[in-house]
């Protein structure tokens, strides 16, 4: 009871009742209300992600077929109703596995086949869905080039082919793994098999509460990926529609980007529709993944592809291009683009210069080009580019002209692009030119890579990979790009500012990196307790140590989420390395290696940590072990050569060092080691000569110009000595330690 201003009592108004729960209720649930869209989805790939294993569901020949590849056979058949593969299974013996489910069906379907311990793994021979006069309707391999016996990192009982800790979670909705890291084992649930309604517009039970109460219009909505409603506006004599009202946020984006991005899950369980940076951390322009111009390479599906594109930053989402429940195109053709580019400007041959209805006519031909995965994927680039043939000339990137006329040469293709198109782009700045050259040791790179990371009209995740590619971050210019871009307004910038940071001695990190202990986003802000970790806690105030440790604990959580991969104990172990605790760095790659012996990093850092408690038979054991599962890396061999130099048995060392530098010649560490040998062994002309032909490569590379200008200083040679380190001062004017030996050597000069 309480008084009130006139004297009385009256009792308190009831506190609202706390919202139930958010849970999911089903795509079965939603139909009730939802007829026409459960229709459409229905059959769609979303739909058909994955199903149970029947007579309907599964498209493959089970009538005995057979399929044989470098000696192991795998035979399709049917017992009593059900499918069954004869392969081989983990142990390299032939074995019967009953097909558990279907996995997608465009345009190829895999099979999972279960293992104990709650595991189902996709077979890598799967089923060519397509027509059979487009090649299809055939059995055929994943890795045809491959010899993948069990234990091979490719083998289909791998965890590289696990579809609990891999495929599973965009395949299915509101799934959990349910990794048990004691028992090495799964209990993996979801609630719904397939990509159905909730895993695009959040939980329903509240909605659905809502409607079986009956009241009326409003009520509790779900996260509708569309975001906000919008009209395309093609005024009269412009060339380009613009969206009515400006997109104020990507909501669509953040929806789809989890499982359309190359990138690593860190919680399980977020909001729809909440910050894709908040639930995993996405890959950024990484060599192998991308061309230096950003075009698609190795698998990095649509996400790092669409935000480099102006399309993303005039407010075009998915559902402009794609009906996102049935999946098809808006439209067919060249009318899909031509919902917002006027055909009349566009779809002409003034414009595309081929002839009408050929296929250089066609809009994604030029502007999504497309590259082939899993052996006959045909996917296309989303970042809607521009074909620049003199990038090609300039950089070795590809582009859309030569795909098609791969007879000629890209000075051809530039020279007809730069006649068609006089004003076009041709020649003007691309940040291509900064990121090949921060990934080749190009002069003037770090100069490039600065400019790019600060200039906030281009690309956020270009950005971000150019100061990732800084190769001198305790330069001034460098240290001060990272300082601006821990500050960056946008995520994905933040988080290449974190990745390069870790080159800044520790006092130099603390201050930029610090405020992003307490970021919104858990991809930054586990980011910057990682960075952080080794800073010596006297230079914390006690405020500031309780923000690392929260921050700390996000980033181990993240790590365990994905305990079941090799990739998150390696992380877990370096944490605790950092933290003192060898112990539990040793048992987390003990632990990666059990189920996983071909991931080399494992053992290679599980061998420098027995070397720096002293156990070099140890770390021998380790490396060797590296070797045996991956000859052909450079990283192991290079290892075990430093190793055999510090264990006195240097003819052994010089040979695994010079393996290292053959398998690679660009990896300035590894020249310089093999160099090193060489001088050790009185063959300094030839230790200067590996230099020389590395510096040939790498003609910026800081690091090998140094070594370089020393060895040549070393061995009498002044002139060769000022030539490297006028070079390197040409590329790093701020390098002291360079300027200084110079001078030094020129005021010494007779």
């Amino acid at each position: 009871m309480f008084a009130t201003a006139c004297g009385r009592e009256q009792a308190a108004a009831p506190a609202p009742a706390a919202p139930a729960p958010l849970a999911h209720v089903g795509a079965a649930r939603c139909a009730d209300c939802h007829a026409r869209e459960t229709e459409a989805w229905r059959g769609s790939d979303h739909d058909r992600a994955m199903e149970v294993a029947s007579a309907e569901s599964l498209l493959g020949d089970f009538a005995g077929a057979r399929f044989a590849q470098h000696g192991a056979v795998t035979t399709f058949f049917e017992r009593d109703g059900r499918r069954f593969v004869n392969t081989e299974g983990p142990d390299g013996a032939s074995a019967d596995f009953e097909v558990a489910y279907g996995f997608g069906v465009d345009p190829l379907q895999q099979l999972l086949l279960p293992l104990p311990k709650g595991r189902f793994q996709a077979l890598t021979v799967a089923w060519d869905a397509r027509a059979r006069a487009a090649g299809g309707q055939r059995w055929y391999s994943l890795y045809p080039d491959e010899v993948t016996p069990p234990g091979d990192v490719l083998h289909w009982t791998a965890p590289s082919q696990s579809w609990n800790g891999g495929c599973a979670d965009c395949h299915s909705t509101n799934l959990r793994r349910g990794y048990d890291r004691v028992q090495a084992s799964y209990a993996t649930t979801w609630s719904d098999l397939d990509v159905a309604c909730e895993a695009c517009h959040g939980s329903g039970s509240r909605h659905v509460a809502w409607a079986e109460a009956g009241a009326g219009a409003g009520g509790p909505g779900l996260p509708v990926p569309q975001g906000e409603p919008a009209r395309w506006l093609l005024a009269e004599g412009e060339r380009i529609a613009r969206r009515e009202p400006p997109l104020s946020a990507h909501t669509q984006l953040e929806v789809c980007a989890p499982c359309h991005a190359r990138r690593t899950l860190l919680r399980e369980g977020g909001a729809t529709g909440a910050p894709f940076l908040d639930t995993h951390r996405p890959a950024l322009l990484e060599e192998g993944l991308y061309t230096a111009d950003g075009q698609i390479q190795g698998e990095a599906y649509e996400y790092g592809s669409f935000v480099q594109s102006r399309m993303v930053a005039a407010g075009v989402t998915c559902s402009d291009c794609h009906e996102p429940h049935t999946l098809a195109l808006r439209a067919e053709g060249n009318a899909l683009c031509g919902q917002c580019h006027r055909p009349a400007a566009f779809d002409t041959p003034e414009h595309h210069h081929h002839l009408v209805g050929s296929t250089g006519a066609d809009c994604v031909a030029c502007h999504m080009p497309s590259r082939v995965y899993m052996g006959i994927d045909v996917r296309h680039d989303h970042s809607f580019r521009v074909p620049r043939p003199d990038l090609s000339v300039a950089l070795g990137t590809p582009n859309a002209c030569n795909d098609c006329h791969s007879q000629r040469a890209p000075r051809w293709a530039a020279d007809r692009v730069r006649r068609w198109f006089p004003g076009g782009r041709s020649g003007t700045p691309h940040y291509a030119e900064a990121l090949h050259a921060g990934r080749n040791g190009v002069p003037g790179a770090e100069a490039a890579l600065v400019d790019l990371a600060g200039d906030a009209g281009q690309p956020g995740i270009a950005r971000a990979t150019a100061l990732t590619l800084l190769a001198a971050p305790d330069l001034a210019a460098g240290s001060a790009a990272i300082r601006r871009g821990l500050g960056d307004a946008d995520a994905l910038v933040r988080l290449g500012a974190l990745e390069a940071a870790r080159g800044l001695e520790p006092s130099a990190r603390l201050p930029g990196v610090l405020p992003l202990l307490s970021d919104p986003l858990l991809s930054v802000r586990s980011d910057a307790a990682r960075v952080l970790a080794d800073v010596p806690a006297s230079l914390f105030r006690p405020a500031e140590r309780s923000l690392l440790a929260s921050a700390l604990a996000d980033y181990r959580a993240a790590q365990e989420t994905t305990a079941d991969r090799p990739e998150a104990l390696v992380n877990l172990a370096l944490l605790h390395t950092t933290q003192g605790d060898q112990g539990a760095a040793r048992r987390a790659y003990q632990e990666a290696l059990r189920s996983s012996p071909w991931f080399v990093p494992a053992w290679v850092n599980l061998a420098d940590l027995e070397r720096s408690q002293g156990r070099e038979d140890a770390a021998e054991v380790a490396l060797r072990k590296a070797l045996a599962v991956a000859p052909q890396l450079a990283e192991p061999h290079f290892a075990l050569g430093l190793l055999l130099i510090r264990t006195g048995r240097r003819d052994e060392a010089f040979a695994e060092l010079s393996l290292a530098a053959t398998l690679a010649p660009d990896n300035p560490r590894v020249v310089q080691g093999l160099a090193l040998a060489l001088e050790d062994r009185g063959e300094p002309r030839l230790a200067r000569e590996t230099l020389e032909r590395a510096l040939a490569r790498r003609p910026g590379d800081r690091e090998l110009l140094a070594a370089a200008a020393f060895l040549a200083r070393d061995h009498g040679d002044r002139d060769a000595a000022q030539r490297h380190l006028r070079a390197l001062l040409g590329a790093w004017p701020e390098d002291a330690a360079a300027r200084e030996l110079l001078t030094g050597l020129e005021q010494s000069a007779p």
